[in-house]
């Protein structure tokens, strides 16, 4: 017979083996999905900030290279530790890796 009971949902966490509330585990499953982007230097990046390259990079595909100082404004977060989203004027689809650039 099938536990009918609403305010005492437990969810079986193949993680760690335990049954926990549906709302702790709601929770903890919340702040897995947030990945802490650092720089080159250490700095946390968040989504819209400005950062500068620390080295000259050769966008493949694209047949330019980056020069060390190129500012890139308003970045986004693609939820991998070490890759950033950006947008460069005739560079489509532009990810770098967060430890060739330096937040401003």
């Amino acid at each position: 017979m099938a536990d009918t009971d609403t305010d005492d949902d437990y969810i079986y966490d193949e993680e760690s083996g335990e049954w926990l509330p549906a709302s702790e585990l709601a929770a903890k499953r919340a702040t897995e999905g947030l990945v802490e982007v650092r720089d080159a230097v250490g700095n946390v990046l968040a989504d819209g900030d400005a950062v500068t390259l620390i080295k000259d990079l050769e966008v493949k595909g694209a047949g330019q290279t980056l020069k060390q100082g190129t500012l890139i404004k308003s970045i986004r977060l693609t939820g991998d530790a070490q890759e950033i989203d950006c947008r460069y004027p005739g560079i489509k689809g532009l990810v770098l890796r967060a430890e060739f650039v330096r937040k401003r």
